[in-house]
């Protein structure tokens, strides 16, 4: 339907190779830059999600800290007395009726997992080495649904048997143990004697080197709450919504409600200072981009004058001319994403292969995503459509007299 545009787009662009590749080179850079831009952001985002869920839950359930009101005021308006109100020891505080809520949130459509868990801080001992920890207590089964213990384990495996433990592998390190040795465990006066099963990677080294987990019933017996449970743990199946479902428990029961976004609230300003950016640098190239393929067609029509004057002579109407140079600037767009697309692949596997960490690891992994580079592509081509649009008014507009003379 357009072979006559397309014909002439072609022959202008190929009569003007130098100016047609350099502005192709240009896309594909835009292209490329913004392409493995965009995948390393992407990457790193993922990455730092998860490890950083890698270890906690998307919801937490718990019960509400110990307050202290003030005393009321006389009544009779006589004298005043100032009392000073001074918070309350925190002590660790079982859910009431955990057990019922566990089969409620279960049947939630949009909860994958529930872990009841017991928590407090301790101390673990081994010889004269004494380190801070944090203790869990909790159902293996349960939370390898909530963490993916099972998949962290470094050495040894996963097994929570009565007088059993699994030790952060820095922490063990720290306190010079390994698979099969024993672990003093004391948190509140009350002392018990653990055999290590396994030591997991959580991900994250401070978390490793605090984290000990034992049975749901040792930890009950070593923190005083029998049969009871600090914390539900709850895993969604998109950790986007749990800020929403957070706010539809907390309204719903009254137990402290908290989404994996506000205990990380600093990381999710982060993440969203990014996209930000990401977004600003997309668009700024874009315009570069535009602006390029613009500044070439405008001199393409000032050069072409003569050219166009003899199409409009020959009988070629306003809009095939119109087509003509709207063409030219989509076959530049697209052929520079072609080239940046395949430029991008190349930067990430660059990354991918050469950048190391000091465990001579990838640092994280990035791929560019098939609808990413679609996306990307399809803007630039876009782009090279508008960027041509002014030229092109400006060439239908020519007069094919005053153009010949010219």
């Amino acid at each position: 339907m357009l072979g006559f545009e397309t014909h002439v787009a072609t022959r202008f662009l190929r009569e003007g190779r130098m100016q047609t590749l350099l502005i192709i080179v240009g896309v594909a850079a835009g292209v490329a830059v913004v392409a493995y831009i965009s995948a390393l952001i992407t990457g790193l985002q993922r990455n730092t999600i998860e490890k950083t869920l890698g270890s906690q839950a998307h919801v937490t359930v718990s019960s509400r800290e110990d307050v202290v009101l003030a005393a009321r005021e006389p009544a009779g308006g006589g004298t005043r007395e100032l009392v000073q109100t001074q918070p309350r020891a925190q002590r660790p505080r079982a859910i009431g009726n955990w057990q019922e809520l566990v089969p409620l949130l279960e049947a939630m459509p949009q909860v994958t997992a529930v872990s009841p868990m017991v928590s407090a801080a301790g101390l673990a001992e081994r010889g004269e080495a004494s380190r801070s920890i944090a203790l869990v207590g909790v159902d293996l089964d349960r939370y390898d649904r909530i963490v993916g213990l099972r998949s962290k384990v470094v050495e040894g495996s996963a097994r929570l048997g009565p007088g059993e433990g699994i030790l952060g592998r820095d922490l063990a390190d720290d306190l010079g143990v390994r698979v099969g040795d024993r672990v003093g465990i004391v948190t509140g006066g009350v002392s018990d004697s653990l055999r290590v099963t396994a030591l997991v990677d959580m991900g994250v080294r401070d978390v490793n080197r605090r984290t000990v987990i034992v049975p749901l019933r040792t930890a009950q017996s070593l923190v005083g709450l029998p049969g009871g449970a600090t914390s539900l743990d709850v895993t969604l199946d998109d950790i986007w919504a749990a800020q929403a479902v957070s706010d539809d428990l907390a309204a719903r029961w009254p137990h402290k409600v908290e989404s994996w976004q506000q205990a990380n609230a600093q990381l999710v300003s982060a993440l969203n200072a990014q996209s930000v950016s990401t977004a600003v640098i997309r668009g700024v190239v874009m315009i570069v981009v535009v602006l390029g393929i613009a500044s070439v067609l405008v001199v393409s029509v000032v050069q072409k004058q003569r050219e166009i004057g003899i199409l409009r002579a020959m009988g070629a109407t306003r809009g095939q001319v119109l087509r003509v140079f709207l063409l030219q600037g989509a076959i530049v767009g697209a052929l520079g994403s072609a080239v940046g697309v395949l430029l991008a692949v190349a930067l990430i596997w660059a990354f991918t292969h050469f950048v190391r960490g000091s465990d001579g690891l990838p640092l994280f992994n990035i791929s560019l995503e098939p609808m990413l580079a679609l996306q990307v592509a399809a803007s630039a081509t876009v782009c090279g459509v508008l960027a041509a649009v002014a030229p092109a008014r400006r060439a239908a507009r020519l007069d094919p007299a005053q153009a010949i003379r010219l």
